[in-house]
């Protein structure tokens, strides 16, 4: 692996970075054509959907019992305080089960909590409880083999709870209860509840043991809901303000690119020549062993980075850009078995974040120098250099060419980034957890398949990176960061929405054929109904970053060296 003197990542600093899209999977490779904030997984499902009407949007939820039901409701205003307590009773929201059972007469008092999240305090009348009690009695009745009671005789209520024993008669009619109720206590949170994140967060052994028929019985439900979003100030999306580096010629700079990767591929075919007698020169080959030390304010020296400790690195000098500033300039010279020590800073735009600004001392021991010997350039050397080009003049165009559309796309990518990033900073969304969590872990994994790709990790090693206290700290680490791409995402959303954009059916069928011919290319499966899903969230926040950089003020200025 590349040390941390040159741009690249170590396998830390790929945990917890943005991910790279990857061409390695259909998944990641798919989504690199798209907009940064959809975040692509092993699985063609993830991101929001364009009115938060994805599957995890549902009429209805169930919790901890698995319990599901979708139920009828009448709109109603829900932008109420935090902490503010609203009764619903059965009298003011009709709500009927889809068998058509008439409400069953619950009193539900509901309460905005932080993070768009909403307390459901749910009191069952005693006509309920014991109504399920004796199905409960009765069901027991017919399932059970009592000595001395015929199957299907009438069994005495007291006969049957010494025989089933009081404590499953009790569990089972509170799990009864909830089955029963939970429907209508969701009413009025339906249509906003996030799927799976509700739960009943009283505890079924405090709820068993205080049951009884006789009595009232009161549980609490807590829920995510889809939030609110707020543009401060309103309307702030229609004209967001950015600034963007990027190349200061486009044209100088895709020329530059072109010739240096022919240089590279002329480099590829020549041949390396042991230099002896002198020190190392620019356009040379070192081997060298390089350690650094973190360089304190009082001019003494620190831990040991681990990141930029290599033996028999190779330095090509013709590279120096790939490098740390001032890295190849301090080696000039340096000769074999000769050491050397010198400070450098990481600049504050280095890749690994844990490095940046960071002073060190490096230490680097000259081991072997070579010079290259290349080949004579010319039309001959052409199909060696560049598949299908015949001579120079084609190899230069199409290099050219490459270069000048990889700019374009640099600078289009960088451009909604900003946009993006800005976009987050307008929208006020109390984001709920469930989401952060679930995009949190879809980071995770997206990560881990790039590590996958790009280390070959073992089996042991990807198991152990997947571990529960792994992803678990990642979630911790990176809250900001994975609020922010959530707050884009619902932003974008809400976009889509309000500015009445449309994706035609024939952009859709186009995308989803490309998708499911990459599945196929990569020989992964694939749900269709699914890919349609994820083409459809793809398109939709393409459509909006499209209409968001056509209304924005951008300003581009020369990117920093």
């Amino acid at each position: 692996m590349a040390m941390a003197v040159a741009h690249a990542h170590t396998a830390t600093s790929q945990l917890s970075s943005v991910c790279t899209k990857s061409s390695s999977s259909p998944s990641l490779s798919r989504a690199s054509r798209g907009v940064h904030f959809v975040l692509p997984l092993s699985s063609p499902s993830a991101g929001v959907s364009s009115e938060l009407k994805s599957r995890r949007f549902q009429q209805g939820a169930g919790n901890g019992f698995n319990l599901v039901a979708v139920f009828k409701y009448p709109q109603q205003d829900h932008r109420r305080r935090r902490g503010e307590a609203v009764v619903v009773r059965a009298g003011e929201v009709a709500v009927k089960e889809e068998s058509g059972t008439p409400s069953l007469g619950l009193e539900v008092v509901e309460t905005n909590l932080a993070n768009s999240r909403v307390q459901l305090k749910v009191h069952v009348p005693v006509s309920v409880c014991k109504d399920c009690y004796d199905q409960v009695l009765k069901e027991f009745g017919k399932q059970s083999k009592v000595p001395g009671f015929r199957p299907g005789k009438n069994i005495p209520e007291n006969v049957l709870i010494n025989f089933i024993g009081q404590d499953q008669i009790r569990s089972s009619a509170v799990e009864a209860v909830l089955k029963r109720t939970l429907p209508e206590a969701m009413s009025s949170v339906a249509g906003r509840a996030i799927k799976d994140s509700e739960h009943i967060s009283t505890k079924f052994a405090d709820l068993a043991a205080g049951f009884a028929p006789d009595k009232p019985l009161s549980y609490d439900v807590a829920v995510d809901v889809a939030p609110e979003i707020k543009w401060n100030p309103e309307n702030g999306y229609k004209n967001l303000k950015v600034t963007v580096e990027c190349e200061a010629d486009d044209a100088l700079a895709a020329q530059k690119a072109a010739d240096a990767e022919l240089l590279s591929r002329l480099k590829d075919l020549g041949s390396l020549r042991v230099v002896i007698g002198r020190g190392l020169e620019m356009g040379d080959v070192g081997v060298v062993d390089v350690s650094a030390v973190r360089l304190n304010e009082d001019g003494t020296t620190g831990d040991e980075i681990l990141s930029c400790k290599q033996k028999g690195f190779r330095l090509d000098t013709d590279e120096g850009g790939s490098f740390l500033p001032g890295f190849v300039e301090a080696l000039i010279g340096i000769q074999n078995d000769e050491s050397r020590s010198f400070d450098l800073t990481f600049p504050p735009t280095w890749e690994q974040e844990s490095l940046r600004g960071l002073q060190a001392r490096f230490t680097v021991v000259g081991r072997e120098i070579f010079i290259r010997q290349l080949p004579e350039l010319n039309d001959e050397l052409a199909p060696q250099l560049f598949q299908d080009c015949t001579s120079l003049a084609e190899i230069k165009e199409a290099l050219l060419r490459k270069h000048t559309e990889l700019i374009e796309r640099a600078k289009k990518t960088a451009t909604q980034f900003a946009i993006t990033t800005e976009l987050a900073k307008v929208a006020e969304i109390d984001v709920p957890n469930s989401l952060l969590e679930e995009q949190g872990r879809q980071m995770y994994a997206s990560k881990l398949i790039e590590l996958q790709a790009s280390m070959k990790l073992s089996k042991e090693q990807v198991v152990a990176l997947s571990s529960a206290e792994m992803v678990h700290n990642y979630l911790i680490a990176q809250k900001p960061r994975i609020t922010e791409s959530v707050k884009q995402s619902l932003a974008v959303a809400e976009i889509y929405k309000l500015e009445n954009l449309e994706i035609s059916e024939e952009e859709l069928q186009a995308e989803v054929d490309s998708a499911i011919e990459e599945f196929k290319r990569f020989d992964q499966e694939y749900e269709v109904v699914r890919v349609k899903e994820q083409a459809r969230e793809l398109l939709e926040g393409s459509k909006v970053l499209d209409w968001l950089t056509e209304h924005a003020d951008i300003t581009y200025v020369p990117k920093q060296s």
